[in-house]
């Protein structure tokens, strides 16, 4: 398919001994929103981890537009179009908001974003631009996160639990601003806890279990029901 930005083939990953993915098959279409659903030790963070070459896999195990990545590092990864926020947000504490958000944009990239589009997206970090990142609320940091992320101006970007932690109102602020992501062209991948939330924005909803995909399918075509099921290993 013309439109098909990422391919997971068959793929397997292990820390050491241990094997946390088992022949995981995933496909994502350019300016899509995929949700990756399942619960605590699930496999989604491992996952996310070898799209973005935290972790090496097969070389034919990734296709990211067309070409095999997945024995790339996670810099070449970047420089390709593939940007990771990761779980817990991992912001430069020394640095300030701004710095922080330069950081992303090392490597220059074209495309739309940029630091004056970040703060459009984001109006109160253009506020607390000066300020040191640790003194930011958590789902301030997380704007930030997201913001590095966006100025390497990724063709694909990997959310792992933007949620986790938050306020309620703080998520539904933070996922209202993921479409205007996807109308700049950037497909998303989104780990996800929660279901209703995750079907909410989602085009295509892969739920993992035990490091399985144990359903996969449309969003419009999920019910809650079905996918705690699967959730579950019910």
């Amino acid at each position: 398919m013309p439109d098909r930005l990422l391919e997971v083939r068959a793929l397997d990953a292990h820390y050491g001994d241990f094997q946390a993915l088992f022949d995981v098959s995933m496909t994502v279409a350019a300016g899509s929103v995929v949700a990756v659903i399942g619960a605590n030790g699930a496999g989604k963070s491992t996952l996310l981890r070898c799209i973005a070459g935290a972790m090496p896999s097969r070389r034919d195990a990734i296709v990211f537009g067309g070409n095999p990545i997945g024995d790339q590092p996670a810099h070449r990864v970047v420089a390709a179009g593939i940007a990771l926020v990761p779980e817990g947000r991992r912001l430069f504490p020394s640095l300030s908001v701004e710095e922080n958000l330069l950081i992303g944009g090392q490597l220059r990239r074209p495309g739309p974003w940029t630091l004056a589009r970040i703060y459009d997206l984001f109006p109160i970090l253009a506020e607390r631009r000066r300020q040191a990142a640790p003194s930011l609320s958590g789902g301030q940091q997380q704007m930030v996160a997201i913001g590095r992320a966006l100025m390497s101006n990724p063709k694909l970007l990997l959310c792992d639990e933007i949620s986790l932690g938050l306020a309620p109102i703080v998520v539904r602020d933070i996922y209202a601003r993921l479409p205007a992501i996807v109308a700049d062209g950037t497909a998303l991948v989104i780990v996800e806890q929660d279901i209703v939330q995750a079907l909410k924005v989602a085009d295509h909803v892969y739920c993992l279990q035990e490091g399985r995909i144990a359903l996969a399918g449309e969003a419009q075509t999920m019910t809650r029901e079905r996918i705690s099921a699967a959730y579950f290993g019910a």
